[in-house]
């Protein structure tokens, strides 16, 4: 018997797109299901039908890349930029045969870890706030931050959207107090920057260090790798 998908996760499953990009394309007619267009992404379909999109027919991918990359500064986490800036898919495109996507955000000046991947079941659960997704990052600040305010970020504050809860909060051994080391589980839109910009202080630097389970560890600024058959295994069970 045929595995049936819902359309969306079928064209994402394709490569196209994400599976939330892909209900968009469905619902603003882009997509055709053996000859007629379909607007509902829910809408369930095989193998066996022809699905097209801008004329080409779409394929299942069988097998997926997750190649994982030291995202520099200055660098956007997108495919394409009508302005020329330089992304994410400039610094991969040459090592995957397929279009890849990431998995969340990292706005252009934060750096470190980032995913990229055409497999659309891992980057609908690792973005899902069910997933539990814990991510490291290292902050440096404009002047030295207060034990205080330490600790009213460890006991949670609330911004404009809601209240926020960190996982872990500590100064690096560094002495300073301008930078500290933060863990968070959240994902809502910049939400590190603006914990301390909640604060008065001026984020200079911020570098993303461990995302799900993955390190920094061997890749330089810059550089990206595949990962490995373990590491694939791990995050198809990550929970």
């Amino acid at each position: 018997m045929a595995k049936v998908y819902r359309l969306n996760k079928f064209i994402a499953h394709t490569g196209v797109c994400s599976r939330r990009k892909a209900a968009e394309l469905v619902k603003a007619g882009e997509i055709t299901v053996n000859g007629k267009i379909e607007i509902n992404p829910a809408v369930e379909v095989t193998k066996k039908d022809t699905i097209t999109y801008q004329g080409k027919k779409l394929q299942v991918v069988e097998q997926y890349t997750y190649l994982l990359l030291n995202k520099p500064k200055n660098v956007l986490t997108t495919l394409s930029d009508d302005r020329g800036r330089k992304t994410v898919w400039d610094m991969v495109k040459e090592k995957v045969n397929d279009r890849i996507y990431p998995i969340g955000r990292l706005d252009r000046n934060t750096t470190g870890l980032l995913l990229l991947t055409n497999d659309g079941d891992m980057a609908k659960r690792l973005s899902h706030p069910s997933g539990n997704v814990t991510k490291t990052y290292i902050i440096t600040l404009s002047e030295k931050v207060s034990p205080q305010h330490i600790n009213e970020i460890k006991d949670g504050i609330t911004l404009e959207d809601g209240p926020v809860q960190v996982d872990r909060i500590s100064f690096l051994p560094d002495q300073s107090r301008h930078s500290v080391s933060l863990d968070v589980h959240i994902g809502r839109n910049r939400i590190v920057r603006r914990i301390f910009e909640h604060f008065g202080y001026k984020v200079e630097k911020l570098d993303r260090i461990y995302y799900a389970g993955l390190t920094k560890k061997g890749l330089p600024r810059g550089w990206s790798r595949f990962l490995t058959q373990k590491e694939i295994v791990m995050l198809k069970h990550f929970s």
